[in-house]
């Protein structure tokens, strides 16, 4: 999944926190960050690649916004996941610690 890998970066991510409580342009997503515009440009690049976030442009400035829906979905799917239950079994590695059970023939 592209869009977990684009939430899995510690700036992308508290790019997305910030953007769901107000959209933001650039100039003050890096002030607000403490990094460079271009480091942020960069970001946001790979968060719309991912379709996390929407660029609207306003005059001189582009203002960006999280793409709720993609961003439910994301999180039900994680949700999901969470809610997978576990196979209760010994795993046994027999005389080879390196070889699984998993992965040994039956």
């Amino acid at each position: 999944m592209d869009d977990l890998k684009a939430l899995g970066d510690a700036t992308r991510f508290e790019i997305v926190r910030l953007l769901l409580h107000h959209d933001y342009c650039v100039c003050s997503l890096s002030r607000q960050l403490g990094v460079t515009e271009s480091a942020v440009s960069q970001h946001l690049k790979i968060l719309k690649e991912a379709g996390l976030v929407m660029a609207n442009k306003r005059g001189y400035f582009t203002h960006y916004v999280v793409q709720r829906k993609k961003l439910a979905l994301i999180g039900e799917a994680l949700i999901a996941a969470a809610q997978t239950q576990a196979e209760n079994h010994e795993c046994y590695h027999g005389e080879m610690e390196s070889h699984c059970c998993h992965t040994r023939e039956k």
